[in-house]
């Protein structure tokens, strides 16, 4: 299976480059941008009218969000066991972890990063971008209480969560006065562990070499 994912670095398409990587399937990847002032392919804005990446092309179709398109991959491969299958245990919280990282984790991160996006005026966006920085604490937060002493994520088993988590927490900047990712221990340690991974070694070096 041949797949296109519209790609730029920094954004959520990373998550989804590690899980094609994950999954061993032939992928080709397009470059855009995160800049909406910046011209995107005509293509990714026919798909994704938004502007934004991820957008994942296959056969000769086209899908965005991120949590969309992992859990539509990792059922795609399933025999990849990076997703709980239908009946297991552990699905309902495999599917309502992505949801909420793409809904509530990543509007905070929004909030913080554009606060011009959610309000009118300019002399409300300081005031935006407050809230955005304390709802990253307060949903990384439930996130952390909700790991526990787990191993991974969802238990025992490494997963597609795991992945998302860790893209997540590269986005976290103490200059830009969000959380330091040590006040939520048990993010930190599937973070660490979820690095040792080749294919988050290979996609996130820049990143890792810049933070080791």
């Amino acid at each position: 299976m041949n797949y296109k994912l519209f790609y730029a670095n920094e954004s959520a398409a990373q998550g989804v480059h590690v899980i094609l990587e994950e999954l061993g399937v032939h992928y080709e990847l397009i470059k855009s941008t995160i800049d909406r002032s910046k011209p995107r392919p005509t293509k990714q804005l026919e798909i994704n009218p938004n502007g934004w990446v991820p957008v994942l092309m296959y056969d000769n179709k086209g899908m965005y969000e991120c949590a969309a398109i992992i859990i539509f991959l990792c059922d795609r491969h399933s025999g990849a066991n990076l997703a709980p299958k239908p009946g297991d245990v552990t699905r309902g919280l495999y599917l309502q972890t992505l949801v909420y990282f793409s809904s509530s984790l990543q509007t905070a991160f929004q909030t913080s990063y554009y606060p011009d996006r959610f309000v009118d005026m300019p002399e409300d966006e300081a005031s935006a971008q407050k809230r955005g920085i304390r709802r990253l604490r307060e949903t990384w937060t439930v996130i952390d209480d909700q790991i526990g002493n787990n191993d991974w994520v969802l238990g025992k088993n490494f997963s597609a969560v795991d992945i998302y988590l860790f893209m997540l927490t590269t986005w976290l900047s103490p200059t830009q006065g969000h959380p330091n990712i040590s006040e939520f221990p048990n993010v930190e340690r599937i973070a660490h562990a979820a690095m040792s991974r080749p294919s988050i070694r290979h996609i996130y070096a820049d990143w890792i070499s810049e933070n080791s």
